[in-house]
């Protein structure tokens, strides 16, 4: 029978105070980091794109090399952050939810913020990047070195999560859409413990950012049909579509990524290469540079053609996976709004002969939810952006049959997320959950033994078989004369052979064995066909017996591990 222990009201008032107070310090943080994200890059991108600096004419065309140069020298910046930071790679939401499943980890502190400066700086110079996926990296690098700074008992993924919500809420002034995102795509487990100063974090910033920084909304929708229920099915037909527009992005960054290691060029010049391609095309389509925010609300408003929707598409697909994939960094959350977007577009002007003008604009909000919702993996958060930019629940309604259907398709397809096939690549499979990972970055030595019987290859049946009695013991190694691992003997084999001869006439040369370096994981599955009293643990470079590990000492690390990871995801 469990007994259910009250705790006590000092205790209680303490942990309310410090949940209360970490959700609300770390909310009005990201408030100001994520406003001050955004109209940095607006403020600077204002600057030099309204200069006559650098223009030229060409066939009746007023076309501006400020573009070029402007990403050359933020190239040249991204380039110093990296090799003064020493970034072998950036940084991105991947870590945080990598970092968010493991119990004995922290985000790395430098590498975070450099990444996030990175972005900031590639944004500004007009790569076609995002900023939301830095600024969520940044939230939870933040919260990270808060538990570190305090000492706090607030487990780590809580503190990531308070820190990934307040980007989210901050950023799309969607507090619940904050909440929801931090537990659906990064912690990914709910509990109370956790729910409090996640809600209070997501609250404060967007409360903070509409106090200090005014009620803008992300993207504006002005006219919402006042009846989409009657064309859902349509909805649901189109989500195949966008998933398939999302898979060909998150392909196309994958690829050209690859190209890039595959090349050898090095980060120096892929950085190059990416800003002087982006910059290139950017004199001729200029829409595509930067977060893009403008470009999709022009969208919105019907501001562009079909002709000149279909160039967009492919050119911010190309160019967004070309400074992603070679080293302009930031995210690909704004890259695949604007790629929904232009489908969503697409889509409304090829049904526009059976619909009315209205539900195509619905169409390209469900285009922008349905595209994004693959690649970041948290469909129910897109949706709830929308309803909470819009405060149309029929609008929210549409825009679910477009998401579920695409981010289906993506998932059978591609994966869960993006995210998720940038940690799949580093062998980590975050779907199996927080006890496998810690299986499988549990090292087994921490359940290694050094209680067993060695000896030297060369002693006497007869001795080995005394000690072995003596020592209530059924199993024993045996070493060379230097120390190296010869082999293992059973008492039972030992009792049927002559005492005086040698040991070493009757060992085990090849038993079963476990690497020094092997995981937790990798000992189960060794274990679970082994029939004994011990397992070897070998270091294979110097062929050296390290310890032993028998079956309970698994079983029982399993259990402490399993414990853990179920403290975590329910308290």
């Amino acid at each position: 029978m469990i007994v259910y222990e009250p705790v006590s009201t000092p205790k209680v008032i303490r942990t309310l105070f410090v949940l209360v107070a970490t959700g609300i310090g770390i909310g009005v943080v990201m408030a100001i980091v994520s406003n001050g994200f955004v109209r940095g890059v607006a403020l600077l991108t204002e600057g030099y794109s309204n200069t006559d600096i650098l223009t030229f004419d060409i066939f009746n065309m007023t076309l501006s090399l400020m573009p070029l140069f402007i990403i050359l020298v933020a190239a040249i910046l991204v380039i110093w952050i990296r090799g003064y930071v020493g970034l072998d790679r950036f940084h991105g939401p991947a870590d945080s939810i990598y970092t968010a499943h493991r119990t004995d980890n922290e985000l790395d502190v430098k590498r975070g913020f450099a990444s996030t400066l990175s972005a900031f700086i590639s944004a500004s110079g007009g790569a076609s990047v995002g900023q939301y996926g830095p600024l969520v990296h940044f939230g939870a690098t933040m919260g990270s070195y808060l538990k570190r700074l305090t000492g706090s008992a607030i487990t780590i993924d809580i503190f990531i999560g308070c820190g990934v919500a307040g980007a989210i809420a901050a950023g799309f002034n969607a507090p619940i859409a904050g909440i929801l995102f931090a537990h659906e795509a990064i912690i990914r487990h709910f509990s109370l413990r956790a729910v409090t100063p996640i809600a209070i974090s997501s609250l404060a910033a967007a409360s903070f950012s509409k106090y200090i920084f005014g009620d803008a909304p992300a993207f504006e929708v002005t006219l919402i049909p006042p009846d989409l229920i009657s064309v859902f099915p349509l909805a649901l037909l189109l989500g195949p579509i966008f998933g398939l527009t999302a898979i060909l992005m998150m392909l196309s960054i994958r690829k050209i990524a690859q190209w890039g290691i595959n090349s050898q060029l090095g980060y120096k010049k892929l950085t190059f290469l990416a800003a002087f391609i982006c910059g290139s095309v950017g004199i001729f389509i200029p829409e595509i540079l930067g977060l893009g925010g403008d470009t999709v609300q022009g969208i919105l408003f019907g501001n562009f053609d079909a002709s000149y929707l279909i160039i967009l598409l492919i050119a911010k697909i190309l160019i967004s996976a070309i400074c992603l994939g070679l080293g302009m960094f930031g995210g690909v959350f704004s890259p695949a709004l604007f790629v929904g977007a232009a489908a969503g577009g697409l889509t409304g002007m090829a049904v526009s002969g059976f619909v009315s003008g209205d539900v195509a604009l619905a169409l390209i909000v469900a285009g922008m939810a349905a595209v994004c919702a693959p690649v970041i993996g948290a469909p129910i958060t897109v949706v709830v952006i929308i309803l909470e930019m819009t405060m149309s629940y029929e609008l929210a309604l549409f825009t679910l049959g477009s998401v579920v259907t695409s981010a289906l398709t993506s998932s059978m397809l591609f994966g869960y997320s993006f995210f998720d096939r940038q940690l799949l690549d580093r062998d980590i499979d975050i779907k199996r959950g927080r006890g496998h990972i810690g299986l499988m970055e549990t090292p087994v030595s921490t359940v290694m033994s050094d209680d067993y019987l060695s000896f030297n290859q060369k002693v006497s049946v007869d001795e080995v078989v005394d000690r072995m009695v003596s020592a209530q013991a059924t199993e024993a190694y045996l070493l060379t004369d230097d120390g190296g691992f010869f082999g293992k003997v059973s008492l039972s084999d030992l009792v049927r052979v002559p005492g005086e001869d040698a040991v070493s006439s009757y060992a085990d040369k090849n038993p079963q064995l476990i690497k020094h370096d092997d995981s937790l994981q990798q000992a189960i599955e060794i274990a679970s066909n082994f029939i004994g009293e011990s397992i070897p643990i070998i270091d294979l470079e110097n062929n050296r017996l390290i310890g032993v590990v028998s079956e309970a000492d698994i079983f029982q690390g399993y259990l402490n591990l399993q414990s853990n990871v179920v403290d975590l995801e329910t308290r």
